[in-house]
């Protein structure tokens, strides 16, 4: 049987190679799919974009530390959910690293069952963010199918024009307003305004609306 977590994988970085092989035994037990990496660079170089999944990395690894590397994975366009974890914790660094967007800082010797809640936690995290990326990409390619006055008429009904008063802003009569706000309905895919005006909301067309 095919697990959910198939298309996921647990990327583990940890300069101790007993720490990575013990990591990766454990979380394939519990069939997660794991690839591990003696530091961050090697991570970076191997990545391949596009993957799902998390990552468990270690805070200190001579070289390239684990706070430094978390810092640098925008620059790899990688956005994964990370979990530090660290032998030599402490709350300044535990700090940092939630700061920068560690979902959570684990201290050595943590409890297995911990440490897989809080990687399945995280796979969770990533499936949420993989969904709003797809949704948001739909609606995106959507938009770019309108016509520029299509795209007119959506901004300024979206902001609470009327028909009539978009038609006066345009320039043009209300019956072509009309057909120009029912293509767009139909190539945006909503069936009301409130969805018109949640879509408009995720290009970032508007902040708010005034009226409906």
């Amino acid at each position: 049987m095919t697990s959910k977590n198939d298309a996921q994988t647990v990327f583990v970085i940890d300069d101790d190679t007993d720490v990575r092989d013990s990591l990766q035994w454990l979380l394939e037990s519990v069939g997660l799919k794991v690839q591990t990496y003696e530091n961050a660079l090697a991570f970076f170089e191997g990545f391949d974009t596009g993957s799902s999944g998390c990552i468990v990395m270690d805070v200190r690894m001579p070289g390239l530390s684990g706070i430094n590397a978390q810092k640098k994975l925008s620059e790899y366009n990688i956005d994964l959910p990370v979990i530090m974890i660290s032998a030599h914790g402490n709350v300044d660094m535990a700090v940092t690293a939630l700061t920068q967007g560690a979902v959570t800082f684990i201290e050595k010797p943590f409890d297995d069952q911990v440490l897989i809640d809080h990687v399945h936690d995280a796979l969770e995290k990533d499936r949420a963010r993989f969904v709003q990326r797809l949704s948001q990409s739909r609606i995106r390619e959507r938009y770019d199918s309108l016509t520029r006055r299509e795209r007119q008429v959506l901004e300024l009904i979206v902001k609470g024009l009327s028909n009539q008063e978009a038609a006066d802003e345009l320039g043009i009569n209300r019956k072509t307003v009309e057909g120009h706000r029912a293509n767009m309905t139909a190539k945006m895919k909503v069936d009301s305004f409130a969805e018109l005006v949640q879509v408009a909301i995720a290009l970032g067309l508007v902040k708010g609306v005034a009226k409906p």
